[in-house]
């Protein structure tokens, strides 16, 4: 099945940059980044910066948005069947140079899973430095460690106590 990413979630004073690979199958038949309400990385982004938790997909974006926090994903398209990253198949990458440079403010990417952090460092050429931080995957199939020890991790990274 071919998959391409979203657009991504920004603002134009936007200091972080959370990257995931590719949109799973359920937040592709929603048409919203994390739509599986089994991954945790909404209630993450909520419960971090201190705000009422909502399903609503407008109050999630502006929530990122008003914190400064872009979203997008490393990949622009790939050929994979399931959610799985690791049946992704014939990946493009994002347009990232003109992101960045669209971006000036940016100083962190965040990656949401050791596979985003894989792909963004395969395909993208870093004009300038970041701080590259590799978080634990927020979807339920990374069950690996516990909600409150992700949450730890993504808290910290997200508060620029890293």
């Amino acid at each position: 099945m071919k998959s391409f990413s979203f657009a991504p979630i920004t603002s134009q004073d936007a200091n972080i940059l959370i990257l995931g690979t590719m949109p799973g199958a359920k937040s592709l038949e929603l048409n919203q980044y994390y739509g599986h309400n089994q991954n945790n990385f909404w209630k993450f982004m909520f419960l971090i910066l201190q705000e009422d938790f909502s399903n609503d997909y407008q109050t999630r974006k502006v929530l990122l948005q008003k914190n400064n926090i872009a979203l997008w994903d490393v990949l622009q398209f790939c050929d994979r069947i399931g959610s799985l990253d690791s049946a992704i198949k014939n990946e493009i990458a994002n347009d990232f140079e003109t992101f960045l440079e669209e971006h000036p403010n940016i100083k962190t990417i965040l990656f949401n899973g050791q596979k985003a952090a894989a792909f963004f460092k395969k395909y993208v050429p870093l004009k300038k430095e970041y701080r590259l931080i590799t978080l634990p995957s927020t979807s339920p199939a990374n069950a690996g460690k516990s909600f409150q020890s992700k949450l730890e991790e993504w808290e910290k990274a997200v508060s620029n106590k890293l």
